[in-house]
């Protein structure tokens, strides 16, 4: 048994998560079971919404899992064992106004991880996507002006 470790990480800030993979793996060994369970969305119509703020849920939605996933993958085919799980959202699957960004974001990450699922069955590593329906998650009131506060972590 090992003691828990807490490690910061803001899966957005993609630069960081190789360096977060190997303390994780210098610490550990190894990762049995990676979750990827970490969101950011925003509720706005298409055309107000900017493409900075688009490229801000595309990171955390999808590198930042990604990302994460491919820094741990190495040590899991060498074990030829291990259990990917990816956290998602029914909007993976359809749309729904004023969500575009969002739904975009979980629908590349779906397409992402069903190719790695059939990718990592010769290496008896298990993936898995989880598409809840709707769920109450924090959200700040954002200030006239100020989009960033408006962003559902």
């Amino acid at each position: 048994t090992y003691a828990p470790k807490l490690i910061l990480l803001d899966i957005s800030d993609i630069n960081c998560i190789q360096d977060v993979a190997k303390e994780i793996l210098n610490c550990y060994g190894c990762v049995d079971i990676l979750i990827n369970n970490a969101s950011m969305k925003v509720k706005g119509a298409v055309q107000s919404i900017s493409l900075e703020l688009d490229k801000k849920i595309m990171d955390a939605n999808y590198f930042g899992p990604v990302t994460l996933t491919k820094a741990i993958l190495p040590n899991m085919i060498s074990r030829r064992t291990g259990q990917i799980v990816l956290i998602n959202s029914i909007q993976g699957k359809i749309g729904i106004p004023f969500r575009a960004a969002y739904a975009a974001s979980k629908h590349a990450a779906v397409g992402f991880f069903d190719c790695l699922r059939a990718e990592m069955e010769e290496f008896d590593i298990s993936v898995s996507t989880v598409n809840p329906t709707f769920i109450c998650s924090y959200h700040r009131q954002p200030a006239p002006g100020n989009w960033e506060a408006s962003i559902w972590k």
